[in-house]
């Protein structure tokens, strides 16, 4: 599969003109478990040199609109990973101790540890999304210089917009890997998925009549996501951009590049030293002298 054609890392995303719909995954589902489950195999394999080597980590960045599928594609795509090396950061409305910080306070608190995959189950990204669309909730922070709404202007956004490049840039360079999906899911599909919460009733917990009062927002949380994309695409931290309205073939991208950019980390199971090794010849002759 060539997933060159989901990765974007300059100012050439135009969000009405990528797909949310590559392959109904129906007809070619067994194949499609079977490649997952070949990927995640290969996850947990490097998370293990990694863990192991203590040098490197993983942050998996899934922002989308509601009903994209973010939870099931972790489920699925970290199935395998070791618990020990691997966690989920869920970002939610800032509480009152975030808003005595920075805006990406919190974000450095929930950095997987080097050694470790992490993700993102929304992030920082929410500070150039979701205030973009309801510029309000800034004033809640008390930032200088923001005293009314219409100070939350696009100098403000392109200040975020270069804070969050630099963020991404700093971790890069502390021996981090960053890859960043956008599930991209069409406006019909998240309304059936919103029908399938309320009419399934093992799933009416997932339903939010939040949700359908932001996706009366819809267009300008589209426009929201091309700029913030546009913005922080670079070629060291691309965007990834994935169909979203077949589940099973957005997990298999995703699932592909994840393996394919974790292959390119120089990881390695630590080789020990001569003194080293003598402390385990050592230890295995005393083993073995235990019973004697």
């Amino acid at each position: 599969m060539d997933t060159k054609q989901y990765r974007y890392d300059g100012q050439n995303f135009d969000i009405s003109k990528a797909p949310t719909f590559v392959k109904d995954s129906s007809a070619d589902l067994k194949a499609i478990k079977e490649q997952i489950r070949k990927n995640v195999k290969k996850i947990r394999d490097a998370q293990k040199m990694m863990y192991a080597q203590h040098k490197y980590g993983v942050l998996v960045v899934f922002q989308a609109m509601d009903a994209a599928g973010k939870d099931s594609m972790i489920t699925h795509i970290f199935s395998g990973v070791n618990p020990a090396g691997f966690e989920v950061a869920n970002f939610k409305q800032p509480t009152s101790n975030d808003l005595r910080h920075d805006y990406l306070w919190r974000i450095h608190n929930s950095m997987p540890l080097k050694g470790d995959i992490g993700v993102f189950n929304r992030s920082y990204y929410e500070d150039v999304l979701i205030s973009r669309v309801h510029p309000e909730i800034v004033l809640s922070a008390n930032l200088p210089g923001i005293d009314g709404v219409g100070d939350v202007d696009e100098g403000f956004f392109q200040s975020r917009y270069e804070d969050i490049r630099n963020f991404e840039s700093y971790v890069s360079r502390n021996g981090y890997l960053v890859l960043k999906f956008f599930l991209h899911v069409s406006k019909e599909e998240q309304k059936q998925r919103f029908l399938s919460r309320i009419d399934t009733p093992e799933k009416n917990w997932k339903f939010s009549s939040a949700d359908i009062k932001e996706r009366q927002y819809w267009d300008k949380y589209q426009d929201a996501y091309e700029k913030a994309i546009n913005a922080t695409a670079t070629k060291e931290n691309p965007w990834y951009v994935i169909p979203a309205d077949d589940k099973w073939y957005s997990r298999l991208i995703v699932s592909n590049i994840l393996t394919k950019q974790i292959a390119k980390m120089p990881l390695e199971y630590p080789t020990l030293d001569p003194q080293e090794q003598k402390q385990l010849a050592t230890a295995r002759e005393m083993l073995e002298n235990e019973d004697k």
